[in-house]
């Protein structure tokens, strides 16, 4: 999860200041942050370790961040609302969230039904769905040491999408979007081609488009095969406050073999 974290905030600088290359200095800019997409990823995380009403849970969390910014309008008054209902959403932002069902899950289809609940919420558009359960599966399949081509049949055969292209091939013109159809199988590809963490995550940079949400998709899987490096890791940890620092040690003390 803090895979997802890391790629949040590096990508966070260059959501509205799109770059279409990879070595962009320094990792993380001075003008970085963490998002509300780091927010919700928590809020997720906290629902799954200890149990809870997801609705109530990111409701909670939302709120409490309000202030931080960046909601869709859509998702803005899903939070506000005093009996918030689903809303067709076919966006990347339950995708970039369900790095803890990945995690947690102790199967397959446990870690699928998990990316269900939290997502289906507000999400309930199947693209929305999808998307979510493709990148929760993605993680699974790494955390049990599949490769990443066994991982791109995995995804091709149960979620249809297209994983055949390169970052290279979708650079040039890919264009800021947040549909999950169009979106989360490019972080997935930025993902499973990259060589190590920090690669993954300037791959998910380097296309352009929703930078932060497509890092974080992108950085929750090459976790999962990775590992990330401990300087990353404790610069994006050095962003979180002290709540957030919490609720990502319960869920990393649950989610060991």
């Amino acid at each position: 999860m803090l895979g997802a974290i890391c790629g949040d905030i590096i990508g966070s600088w260059y959501e509205f200041r799109n770059i279409k290359v990879k070595d962009f200095q320094p990792l993380f800019h001075k003008g970085a942050k963490f998002t509300d997409d780091t927010v919700c990823t928590v809020a997720v995380a906290d629902a799954l370790v200890h149990d809870l009403d997801p609705v109530e849970t990111l409701q909670r969390w939302g709120r409490e961040y309000w202030s931080n910014g960046g909601w869709g309008q859509r998702f803005n008054l899903w939070l506000a609302d005093d009996n918030p209902q689903p809303y067709n959403s076919w966006g990347n932002g339950a995708a970039m969230r369900v790095s803890a069902a990945g995690l947690l899950g102790t199967s397959l289809d446990d870690a699928l039904d998990m990316a269900f609940r939290v997502t289906v919420i507000t999400h309930d558009h199947p693209e929305g769905i999808k998307g979510a359960q493709a990148t929760a599966a993605a993680i699974w399949l790494a955390r049990n040491c599949k490769s990443s081509e066994e991982i791109r049949q995995a995804l091709v055969e149960r979620f249809g999408y297209r994983l055949d292209m390169t970052v290279d091939e979708i650079r040039p013109g890919y264009k800021f979007t947040e549909s999950s159809k169009d979106s989360v199988p490019q972080a997935l590809v930025c993902a499973l081609e990259a060589t190590d963490f920090e690669d993954a995550v300037r791959n998910a940079v380097s296309i352009g488009g929703d930078s932060d949400t497509i890092a974080a998709i992108a950085g929750s899987v090459a976790e999962a095969r990775f590992g990330i490096p401990d300087d990353i890791a404790a610069k994006a940890w050095s962003f979180l406050p002290v709540d957030m620092r919490s609720v990502m040690t319960a869920l990393y003390k649950k989610a060991q073999p």
